[in-house]
């Protein structure tokens, strides 16, 4: 679903990128709070898992392919706040160095792919697990329904902004049938995605899902007559199990994952146009496209150029992208954990000498 520059107007990018500045600095400072010693380590990684997996377009249709958006995993993962800068730094690099979503509509694609899949996405997600039992498959479930209503939900986005800035006379009404009938098929593939990743994380380290926690029910004793909470006894943890120690095998295996699935399995991703490229096609909303600001990128299109073996060329701008997006995201919510941490600190003052 990434928007490319000419199908939107100036004047509706520009709203379109103000509304998204100020998505990302709610979340900047919404983010503070959720990016404790546990999230911050993981959220640059998801990030670049979300990169990696965007590379695997999967067939839906004849002729059609999607992939996953990742609001919804990030905002579970991580946090909404922290979901809207993940998936705002992955197509911020996407844009920049694979001419990949246009660089005047990066507001565009950030309000749609970004803020409103993991708003959508979360706000579902909490309404479910509040009234589900509480227990992990209730999470994942949730996940997967939350995922499958982000996308159409997006679809839907962008075809309210296009019927306001849209560069062709086209019908909205073809637009809105063709993308939200298209995108509810992909939803049902990022919610695949998105639930077999949320129960794998939650079945080894549940207090890594942000969006889980909270839902342990508490061992509850009758005491004359009356349920109170059983105070658990505490139990040593073997210097292998530690929390440090198992979140650093939880990052290695969550890099190691995003590496293979970018420079290794990408290869065998749907080579059919996505759902917006396809509508663009049939419905001919693609007729004022401009060429890419960066389509003379070394990393244009997820190829390096000069090297001829499309294998090699695309694993290697897979591996690169991985890399630079985890980078990247590490570096914008290591800042900004260090801010928060800066906050909590007391400030001394000096006492007065006499």
């Amino acid at each position: 679903m990434h928007v490319p520059d000419g199908f939107i107007n100036a004047p509706v990018s520009v709203a379109a990128g103000v509304v998204a500045a100020g998505a990302v600095a709610v979340s900047l400072r919404g983010a503070r709070r959720e990016l404790d010693e546990r999230i911050a380590p993981l959220a640059g990684l998801v990030a670049a898992f979300i990169f990696a997996v965007q590379m695997l377009n999967f067939p839906v249709a004849a002729g059609t392919s999607g992939h996953l958006l990742g609001g919804a995993l990030a905002a579970i993962l991580v946090g909404p706040y922290t979901g809207v800068l993940c998936v705002s730094v992955v197509l911020l690099m996407q844009g920049i160095l694979f001419a990949d979503g246009g660089l005047t509509a990066l507001g565009v694609n950030i309000t749609v792919m970004a803020v409103v899949t993991t708003v959508v996405a979360y706000a579902t997600f909490r309404g479910l697990v509040k009234v589900l039992p509480k227990k992990r498959r209730s999470v994942t479930v949730s996940a997967f329904v939350a995922a499958a209503l982000s996308v159409p939900a997006a679809a839907l986005a962008f075809t309210l902004v296009y019927s306001v800035g849209g560069t062709t006379d086209v019908p909205i009404g073809r637009v809105l049938t063709a993308m939200v009938g298209v995108h509810v098929l992909i939803g049902l593939g990022e919610a695949a995605i998105t639930a077999f990743t949320v129960g794998a994380v939650i079945a080894v380290r549940p207090d890594l899902v942000y969006g889980a926690r909270g839902l342990t029910q508490k061992l509850q004793l009758r005491v004359n007559g009356e349920l109170v909470d059983a105070t658990p006894e505490p139990q040593p943890v073997p210097p292998a199990l530690t929390p440090s120690h198992r979140t650093r095998n939880v990052w290695l295996t969550g890099l190691a994952a995003s590496l293979v699935l970018a420079g290794v399995v990408s290869f065998y991703a749907s080579a059919s146009p996505d759902g917006l490229e396809k509508v663009a096609a049939d419905k001919g909303i693609d007729a004022k496209v401009e060429e890419h600001a960066a389509a003379g990128s070394p990393l244009a299109d997820y190829s390096v150029e000069g090297i001829t073996d499309g294998r090699l060329s695309g694993g290697l701008a897979g591996v690169i992208g991985v890399g630079a997006t985890i980078v990247a995201g590490t570096g914008v919510f290591w800042t900004v954990r260090r801010r928060r941490t800066d906050e909590d600190t007391p400030a001394v003052t000096p006492r007065a000498s006499v």
